[in-house]
């Protein structure tokens, strides 16, 4: 028997291809003879770029980088020179792993250590650009990105306003580009389709995950308007608000005033790259799974695209994944995994337990 194992990142706890392996070996202590198609998932959220590169064999390029708070930190991005292309994920450098709980703070955290990666890949001759927007730590418009590429933002009286420093959007007055400008463009993989404003938008929906307070969420909001105005400004160009502006806090709407810059929901982007189809039609059960597949799954969320293209081809799959799946979820079997407390200590050491636990009793 043929099995595609493809899960996505059980969040927070085990990463995808940690999860494939651990789903792969159990199966083969229980079936020896099945020939498994081990292929981890990602579709925009935090590592989808790691897979990417690890997938296509690229040259994995490590460089030190500041991470959210301005602490060095070991980054890397993949480099495909044929392509001038480099694949690097805004979580690598500039994630909310990287921060405790009481460090997160969007009035001083930044992107800036992906921007110094991004200006190590152009260096090296990278035209293009992938990045992953998944799980990062910051609302700031990619304005650390640009701030790493060589940008400039100035307070009232000409000063540049250091990096990390508390309120830094909201001290911007002028922004000057660097001369001459990196020759980049940008394809920006996310999994979620909200606008940057709004009730829907990236402040009041993945500010307070960032450690935005309450109370502070009009003024960060009006702060960030004005910063839009100074960069429509001096790009000479006017962008309206759409779809996918609000991942990451931002970073596609800021590079767009300055980049050409794509947007693509990444499991669709990701699936083709990696040619998941042709690994579908040659086997006989896919298996994927998640931390929590729910309601928002099925916005472009990698296990639900991997489900309608196995349908497609007329494939039994298997999801395995917590909390309350429902009977719409479509998959011919659902492996559910207990609640883990995230207080506990250790619950990562338990979470990978009960998985393996979990295929054990079901195949």
């Amino acid at each position: 028997m043929n099995l595609l194992i493809a899960p996505n990142a059980f969040k927070g706890t085990i990463d995808a291809d940690e999860a494939a392996e651990i789903i792969g070996s159990a199966i083969l202590e229980k079936m020896p003879d099945a020939i498994l198609t081990v292929c981890p998932i990602a579709d925009g959220g935090d590592g989808t770029c790691f897979l990417l590169g690890k997938a296509l064999k690229l040259e994995q390029v490590f460089e030190i980088a500041l991470d959210p708070l301005g602490r060095p930190i070991q980054g890397f991005y993949f480099l495909d020179p044929g392509q001038k292309t480099a694949y690097l994920d805004v979580s690598t450098v500039s994630g909310i792993k990287s921060l405790m709980p009481y460090e997160k703070n969007p009035w001083i955290t930044s992107t800036f250590g992906t921007g110094e990666l991004i200006k190590k890949a152009a260096d090296a001759g990278t035209e293009h650009i992938i990045l992953g927007l998944g799980g990062s730590a910051t609302v700031d418009l990619g304005i650390g990105i640009l701030r790493g590429l060589g940008f400039l933002f100035l307070d009232e009286k000409g000063r540049e306003i250091p990096v990390f420093s508390e309120g830094f959007i909201s001290k911007i007055r002028f922004i000057q580009s660097p001369i001459p400008k990196p020759n980049l463009k940008f394809t920006c993989l996310c999994d979620v389709n909200n606008y940057f404003f709004g009730p829907s938008g990236a402040i009041p929906v993945f500010g307070p995950q960032k450690g935005l307070k309450k109370e502070d969420l009009e003024k960060f909001e009006n702060d960030c308007s004005k910063a839009l105005e100074l960069m429509a400004n001096k790009s000479g160009k006017q962008l309206a608000d759409r779809e996918s502006f609000g991942a990451a806090g931002g970073i596609a709407f800021g590079l767009t005033f300055f980049f050409p810059v794509e947007i693509e929901m990444g499991a669709k982007w990701f699936f083709e790259k990696i040619s998941i189809e042709s690994k579908i039609k040659s086997s006989d059960i896919i298996i994927t799974g998640e931390g929590k597949y729910d309601s928002q799954s099925a916005s472009g969320k990698g296990s639900f695209e991997l489900l309608q293209l196995a349908r497609k081809h007329g494939k039994k799959t298997t999801l395995i994944t917590s909390g309350d799946v429902g009977k719409e979820s479509d998959f011919d079997q659902v492996i559910l995994l207990p609640e883990l407390d995230f207080g506990e200590s250790g619950f990562e050491i338990k979470a990978r337990k009960n998985l393996k636990k979990a295929i054990f009793s079901s195949f």
